[in-house]
C-alpha cells in the first residue's frame, strides 16, 4: 500500500485550489526548466547556493 505525503498547508487558501493552480502551472515550469535559458538560470542558481551553502558552513 503506498502511503500518501501529509500536506502542510497553514493558509487560509483551500488546498483543492493550491493543487489545481499547481497542476495548472506544473507543465510550464517543466518546458520552462526544458529549455536551454531555463536550465542556464538553474545551473547559475546551483552555483550560487552551493556558494552560499559552503559560506554558512565556513561560518560555523
Amino acid at each position: 500500500m503506498e502511503k500518501k505525503k501529509k500536506v502542510i498547508n497553514n493558509s487560509e487558501i483551500p488546498q483543492h485550489a493550491i493543487d489545481t493552480i499547481a497542476r495548472t502551472i506544473l507543465p510550464s515550469i517543466l518546458e520552462y526548466y526544458k529549455s536551454r535559458e531555463g536550465q542556464e538560470e538553474f545551473k547559475k542558481w546551483k552555483e550560487e547556493r552551493e556558494k552560499s551553502e559552503s559560506l554558512k558552513a565556513d561560518d560555523r
